[in-house]
């Protein structure tokens, strides 16, 4: 039965023109109905999907995908608006509250080689030229394989894919829920399990007008409890190293029984020093896990490197 509230309007739902972006604003959609609550689709272009020239890190890239949509939330354009949740900054704007969390999908990081590269080639590791649009992405494999040298890589899924066919490059590094969500994850691409993702990849975040009651309730109903604690957990790590997307810093969340096990890293860009946490501890002790991680990795050294990011 559709709900009262809405029985002479559709939600209207904000959503990036990307096939990704779409997708998720797609899902979020069937959700609702499950609910019984009908809704459209509003496309809304970003900054971050006009200029696909400057590298990400280069943009200042804090907001660049969601501050379209937040505006167009704010002016009563939409009603709702579904994020990539590792794009949408720590502190949401005035005016602005999270509705609901998805169950997360895959959060890790995929290795996507050269159409050209066999499966044989990927055992053997000589210095390579690769692909990405993320200075945390850059910054973990430069750690790992300081010989290569990483590009920058701009463009939604589909635009990369192509453009990485097109390329002298060895291979390019995806978030995997984003190419498995649209169906474009190529059999030979590897998981980089070894690679802490960025906080909140792989969730989908929907957000709406922090009055709109009924709207919020709704969206409730598609909340997901353990993806909202462990991603709280990474994003209180992220703030609390005072980390955008021009510091290279990883964080993951996983329930794992009655535990959370937490991994988090701080590089800086060239990767040259990493400084790493991991903690496994029970879930009901877990609620200021972020918190403690980042102020111990601080403690460790990684104050320093914070320090001299912030004076160059």
């Amino acid at each position: 039965m559709i709900n009262d509230h809405n029985m002479f309007k559709k939600l209207r739902i904000g959503t990036r023109e990307s096939q990704l972006a779409l997708w998720q604003a797609h899902h979020v959609q069937h959700l609702l109905m499950e609910q019984g609550v009908e809704s459209e689709i509003i496309n809304i272009k970003s900054e971050g999907d006009l200029d696909l020239v400057t590298p990400l890190y280069a943009m200042g890239v804090q907001g660049i995908f969601t501050r379209s949509l937040d505006l167009a939330l704010l002016n009563n354009q939409i009603d709702l608006a579904v994020h990539s949740m590792k794009d949408v900054p720590v502190l949401l704007p005035k005016g602005i509250i999270e509705a609901a969390i998805l169950e997360r999908e895959n959060p890790f990081d995929l290795f996507v080689p050269h159409p050209s590269v066999k499966i044989s080639d990927l055992s053997s590791h000589n210095a390579s030229d690769i692909a990405s649009s993320s200075l945390r992405r850059k910054a973990q494999w430069l750690h790992r394989f300081p010989a290569d040298r990483v590009e920058p890589i701009r463009g939604n899924v589909n635009t990369r894919l192509k453009k990485l066919a097109e390329s002298n490059w060895w291979g390019a590094i995806f978030a995997a829920a984003g190419l498995q969500r649209i169906g474009l994850r190529p059999a030979n691409a590897i998981e980089l399990e070894w690679m802490i993702p960025a906080p909140a990849q792989g969730a989908i975040l929907v957000v709406c007008r922090e009055e709109d009651e009924n709207i919020i309730s709704d969206c409730r109903k598609l909340h997901h409890e353990q993806t909202a604690f462990c991603i709280k957990i990474e994003r209180d790590f992220l703030s609390t190293l005072l980390g955008g997307c021009s510091t290279p810093i990883g964080a993951l969340a996983e329930i794992e029984g009655e535990n959370i096990f937490f991994r988090g890293n701080l590089l800086d860009p060239a990767g040259e020093n990493e400084f790493v946490i991991e903690k496994r501890i029970s879930v009901e002790l877990g609620a200021a896990l972020g918190i403690s991680a980042a102020n111990e990795l601080l403690r460790d050294g990684g104050n320093e490197l914070i320090e001299k990011k912030q004076h160059a």
